[in-house]
């Protein structure tokens, strides 16, 4: 979503760091630009002027630290005002009061709300162990009562049953009451939406709120729909009283105003994100990993947290054990092809690691199809057990049986028959020599020098050098995420490794050399 406005004020930025020296003039057109690139990217009018009165403010006065450049201290400031926009501080979803804790769903048809709704009763109970019970409002909808109770089987959480002939109100009240007898922790109450804010919609969510008396009132809404999402905003805010916000669609390709308006017009925050269909496609909203995603610097935050709960511990043991003994076969590989998937494909991954932004154009030339992993694993899935384990078996014969079953042909079955003798190879290169392999495998993958995230197969994430960090974090202005002690991979900081993040072979493209994962290639 940010790509259009993170690729304007890159540039913007770019120019201002690369001059020795600042005048109040330079300032003052940079920041007119940024005020364009702002209003571009559909940023309410009074927000933009805002933003830019206090970075110009902030730049013109500041004081200069000497190890840091005019321009690296303007980029700091911006951050900082991002932030601040965005509101400093995330703030997830409150679910400190007697339980059960009644949670009212609100927003316009359409906006994804019931669809989040699941999203937030799985997240919920997966996350916090909560007991959760789900109840829909919307009795003018068809089928907005059985969506929900097949969105509520598929992520495992209760629902109330359905009776006929009730009134929005009145299955609020029996889902209350449902949810107290049945000792649930929380009770989320799904109402009806319209096309359009009207008296009926407000008249009715006003009522169902009263009854109710919900700790969250979570307003759904669309971040593609730009400045209405925020008109849609205020209007509920100002009838009923929202506490939080919930942004959906934030992986399309909107242009961002809605996000970067919608705490500042309002004055609520945006407590989480939908970044995609799936059931657990939902993110809580950070707003300084989200300022530093728009400037380009990545979020390796988020990459090591999503690593982190993707990461089967025990199948990244049981791979370090086999890894140990030089051992490495179809069923491992395919266990990494499932594991990138989890955590969101390849180009998810790499929209996080810093820098990536400055490459957007390649990476669009490259046209990366993620598609190419569901193929890889259709291919592995035609496979007998016996050739699983043991790949030489495959002759010209089984390669056609294979073709056949998993809609393929002989050239893609090659392509991953190659991949996985290059990376069986280096398991066994490791079992021999674990000193200083990590550098072989990142040469042989075309990473250089070992860095970034592939080929780190049984060694964690990449070593990260604290010094480094620490000048980094001062040329920044020290606005970088503070690392905990235990980050993976620290030298010294005794974090666990993930050692089941690695093993994506050739993540160091596109470059001379480099290639990309997994045979991807241009769609």
């Amino acid at each position: 979503m940010f790509d259009g406005l993170s690729s304007r004020l890159s540039g913007i930025l770019d120019t201002l760091t690369r001059r020795g020296a600042l005048s109040e003039a330079d300032v003052g057109e940079a920041m007119r630009e940024v005020r364009r690139a702002l209003l571009e990217a559909d940023v309410a009018l009074d927000v933009v002027k805002s933003f830019t009165d206090k970075v110009r403010e902030r730049a013109v006065g500041a004081q200069i630290v000497k190890s840091v450049k005019p321009g690296q201290m303007v980029v700091k400031i911006v951050n900082d005002c991002l932030v601040e926009m965005l509101g400093s501080d995330a703030q997830p979803i409150d679910l400190n009061a007697v339980p059960p804790v009644a949670i009212l769903m609100v927003g316009l048809q359409g906006s994804g709300k019931t669809t989040t709704t699941g999203k937030i009763a799985k997240r919920l109970t997966d996350q916090y162990r909560k007991k959760v019970l789900l109840a829909s409002l919307d009795t003018r909808r068809p089928a907005a009562m059985e969506q929900l109770a097949i969105l509520g089987k598929q992520v495992g959480v209760d629902t109330l049953p359905i009776v006929a002939g009730q009134s929005a109100l009145q299955i609020a009240r029996r889902a209350h009451e449902a949810a107290r007898l049945g000792g649930y922790d929380v009770v989320m109450l799904d109402t009806a939406g319209r096309t359009t804010v009207d008296e009926a919609l407000m008249a009715e969510v006003t009522e169902v709120k009263a009854a109710t008396n919900p700790h969250e009132v979570l307003l759904v809404a669309d971040a593609l729909t730009g400045q209405d999402a925020v008109n849609t905003a205020k209007a509920f805010d100002g009838r009923i009283g929202i506490t939080g916000i919930v942004l959906t669609r934030v992986d399309g390709d909107g242009r961002g105003g809605a996000a970067l308006s919608m705490r500042a017009v309002t004055g609520k925050p945006i407590k989480l994100i939908g970044v995609g269909e799936k059931v657990d496609a939902l993110e809580d909203f950070h707003p300084e990993r989200i300022a530093n995603r728009i400037l380009g610097m990545g979020d390796i935050v988020s990459l090591v947290e999503k690593a982190t709960q993707n990461v089967d511990q025990e199948a990244a043991m049981r791979l370090a054990e086999k890894m140990a003994k030089g051992q490495f076969d179809m069923n491992d590989l395919a266990a990494q092809l499932k594991q990138l998937e989890k955590m969101g494909g390849l180009s998810s991954m790499m929209g996080m690691m810093p820098g990536m932004g400055k490459m957007k154009d390649q990476l669009a030339n490259a046209k990366i199809d993620d598609r190419v992993v569901k193929r890889q694993l259709a291919i592995i899935s035609s496979m007998t057990p016996q050739e699983r384990r043991n790949p030489d078996l495959l002759k010209n014969s089984r390669k056609k049986r294979i073709a056949s079953g998993s809609g393929s042909n002989a050239e893609e079955i090659n392509k991953l028959m190659k991949m996985h003798r290059q990376m069986a190879d280096m398991m066994k290169m490791m079992s021999k020599n674990k000193g200083g392999m990590l550098s072989k495998m990142a040469g042989m993958m075309g990473l250089g020098g070992g860095g970034g995230l592939g080929g780190m197969m049984g060694g964690g994430m990449p070593q990260i050098d604290p010094a480094k960090l620490e000048e980094m974090q001062k040329q920044m202005g020290g606005n970088l995420p503070k690392l905990p002690p235990n980050f993976p991979g620290l030298p010294g900081g005794g974090g666990p490794k993930l050692p089941g993040l690695g093993g994506l072979p050739g993540l160091g493209g596109p470059k001379p050399g480099g290639g990309f994962p997994f045979g991807l290639k241009k769609k």
